[in-house]
């Protein structure tokens, strides 16, 4: 990557730590977030300060990337039972425009195991237990993925199975056939590992895949 690559939601999860490996691999990095002025300073990070809903603040930090992972989350609440989640879709079709506008055509975003076609490859009991819990959160993240799906973007769509905080195992599976779906566990390490690598090396474009070990 000759170009940096942006990381939306780089201060907690997935996104710090996909950021972290990219900067290990000797990667610019542009770190958005509302709190990106709180990383750690480091060569080739840049911390951008900005909302992931805002189309302005969106455009700003596209100038100049190369690529884009969107690893954005939210933080669990009781709420989430009953409150609609608009969030993944909300900030992925400003992101979309923009992208269009700037130019960056490479897009690796994370969503879950159970959010579009994923959710066919549940159990009755995995769609009960899910539904009851992330039913909300999981349908904006299907939303989401329509949205990206429906793009003419260089797309990835990654779905971790259930994650876990262990260390990288480099024993990541990348299933993108349908009939081989299935839930497991993962490190976020894991996961990304696997992010940085669809951006640096093209994997898995315009393809949605699950991720396990």
């Amino acid at each position: 990557m000759t170009q940096p690559v942006l990381v939306l939601g780089a201060t907690s999860g997935i996104g710090k730590l996909a950021m972290q490996e990219a900067l290990r691999r000797g990667h610019g990095v542009r770190a958005f977030a509302r709190g990106a002025n709180k990383l750690d300073q480091a060569t080739n990070l840049e911390r951008w300060q900005g909302d992931a809903l805002n189309a302005d603040d969106l455009g700003a930090a596209l100038q100049g990337v190369g690529s884009v992972i969107y690893a954005l989350g939210i933080t669990e609440r009781l709420s989430m039972l009953w409150e609609e989640e608009t969030l993944f879709s909300r900030s992925t079709a400003l992101l979309l425009e923009q992208m269009k506008r700037a130019g960056v055509s490479r897009l690796v975003a994370v969503t879950g195991f159970g959010a579009g076609r994923s959710r066919a490859a549940m159990s009755s009991i995995e769609k009960l237990g899910h539904g009851a819990i992330l039913g909300r959160v999981y349908s904006d993240k299907t939303r989401q993925e329509a949205l990206i799906m429906q793009s003419d973007l260089d797309w990835t769509i990654a779905r971790p199975v259930i994650l876990t905080n262990r260390p990288a195992s480099g024993a990541t599976r990348v299933l993108n056939d349908p009939a081989t779906w299935r839930n497991g566990i993962i490190s976020r390490a894991d996961v990304a590992v696997y992010l940085v690598d669809a951006v640096e090396k093209g994997l898995n474009i315009r393809e949605d895949v699950v991720l396990t070990r």
